[in-house]
């Protein structure tokens, strides 16, 4: 089945409906999932290969350290953490208790508490190859958003790793393609109004309907703040999105009055599921500690805090998790930087894009790294973005602004919008403590950027068979420097043991040691 055409700029300003509406999906369904799956099927064998290394001597390595053991509690507890004497439980449960599903299958292991992160690694190639051929209309360029995602460094490490942030991604990444589903499930059902001659009836444009899809994007986004709650900057950030774009279709299709039709039509469901869904979906995350009696504050009504209130009516079981939430609010408000005493791999949030203060996860010298055939070697894990994409970051950033805003192409807008909803909201307190890992949910929206320019490289059909001959090699020579740079940084993304000038050789900037 022929190849659909990239699409390679903004929809065209043709008074026809159909074409305002935005050009149809690629034809080749089939084709389409062949090549989705076998990607992610290569994208898993690839995060999966020797999981269970490297360990701290049969432990869990870095801030595996605090989750791994909270995972293993909520296996052994039904649900939910303990540590009552410490109350270090800071994060929601969600990503925890996917750990414990890995540790319930092979055991307090190396593979056991990085199992469900890398599947949720997996799960993000091929959602990313979807996502890439629905916002290019190319099932070609949605491979190449996969095999970009395969080869990034930070993608590629935390998916090894029995930490949040790769949850966090996978279920940011499944809201926003469920928003992109929805989209064009409202242009395809507004395109059948304008045909039935519907569109007319009322100055605010017909009713959409029940939206399945934005349903789905809600209860993604509510399991994201289920992991970690910066997932909230993502809610909102998506909420105004899916508004936006509910506007502009009801323009596209000619309604009189676009704005208030919005207003009328959509904003009341949109808040609906993108607002109390995740709500819902959030507190579903804390049900092992609704069931427990030993949980951290579940019965702090009565204990630590008073059991006669203004919120008579909220349940004890709330008011005692808004207690608790207060108390883990406190402890990330004050978690600031030292200035006796600053983390060695602390960041802060103006070097992630380019990945200028990557992370040591672990690192082993002499008899503990034996391997590389001499008696110095060593083993390092480091959390650093494959340059040959995070170098690109500012200017792939800075083209893909001048496509939103001088160009009107939503394509690049969206992924701009979901990448600002993950950087910028760092810059409002610079004191506290941030790290590199931070940007995970970064990384597949700067993949999709790239996959967008790769896009305008490659060109549309129609331009020619020599100017696509020659798109098509530029993007294939692109592909294979990321994949080589890849394989270069290997040992020091899986911890395999090197010499010590090949570590020196992975070093490549001075900010990197």
């Amino acid at each position: 089945m022929q190849e659909e055409a990239p699409v390679s700029g903004p929809p065209g300003t043709a008074p026809d409906p159909a074409a305002r509406l935005g050009p149809p999906a690629p034809t080749d369904r089939l084709r389409g999932w062949l090549v989705a799956l076998s990607v992610a099927l290569l994208g898993g064998i690839v995060r999966m290969w020797n999981l269970g290394l490297p360990t701290d001597k049969g432990t869990p390595v870095f801030d595996e350290k605090h989750y791994t053991p909270q995972a293993w509690q909520v296996l052994r507890n039904g649900g939910a953490e303990d540590n009552p004497g410490f109350e270090l439980i800071v994060h929601p449960p969600l990503g925890k208790q996917l750990i414990a599903i890995g540790e319930w299958m092979f055991g307090y292991t190396g593979w056991g508490w990085r199992f469900a992160a890398a599947v949720a690694g997996t799960v993000s190639i091929l959602l990313i190859v979807r996502i890439g051929r629905r916002l290019t209309r190319s099932t070609l360029l949605g491979a190449v958003a996969g095999i970009l995602l395969i080869c990034d460094g930070v993608s590629h490490v935390q998916s090894r790793m029995g930490m949040l942030d790769v949850f966090l991604a996978v279920f940011v990444l499944a809201g926003f393609g469920c928003l992109l589903v929805d989209r064009d499930q409202v242009r395809a059902r507004l395109l059948a109004a304008v045909n039935e001659g519907r569109i007319a009836e009322s100055a605010w444009g017909p009713r959409l309907g029940f939206r399945w899809w934005r349903l789905g994007a809600g209860v993604s986004l509510g399991l994201a703040c289920g992991v970690k709650w910066s997932g909230l900057y993502f809610v909102l950030a998506f909420a105004a999105l899916s508004l936006a774009w509910d506007f502009t279709a009801r323009r596209a299709a000619g309604v009189q009055r676009p704005w208030r039709g919005t207003l009328v039509r959509d904003v009341a469901p949109a808040a609906w599921a993108l607002l109390a869904v995740p709500v819902l979906a959030y507190l579903a995350t804390w049900w092992g500690w609704f069931v427990s009696e030993s949980a951290i504050d579940r019965n702090a009504v009565g204990t630590k805090i008073g059991e006669d209130s203004a919120f008579w009516f909220v349940p004890d079981a709330l008011r005692a998790l808004w207690f608790y939430t207060g108390n883990v609010y406190d402890f990330h408000s004050n978690l600031v930087t030292s200035p006796d005493k600053p983390h060695p791999w602390e960041s802060k949030p103006w070097t992630w894009p380019m990945g200028l203060r990557p992370m040591l996860y672990y690192y082993e010298s002499g008899d503990g790294a034996t391997g590389c055939g001499r008696a110095d070697c060593v083993g390092a894990v480091m959390l650093v973005g494959t340059p040959a994409m995070w170098w690109l970051a500012v200017p792939v950033l800075g083209f893909a602004l001048w496509r939103a805003v001088g160009r009107l192409d939503w394509r690049y807008a969206a992924v701009l919008w979901a990448y600002a909803a993950g950087f910028l909201p760092w810059f409002v307190n610079l004191e506290r403590q941030m790290y590199f890992f931070y940007a995970t949910p970064l990384a597949p929206f700067l993949v999709l950027a790239i996959t967008l320019v790769l896009g305008e490289v490659l060109g549309r059909a129609g331009q020619g068979i020599e100017r696509r001959k020659t798109g098509l090699l530029v993007v294939a020579m692109y592909v294979g420097l990321v994949v080589a740079n890849f394989v270069w940084l290997w040992p020091i993304l899986v911890g395999d043991s090197i010499s010590p000038g090949r570590w020196q050789a992975e070093l490549w900037l001075p900010s990197w040691r």
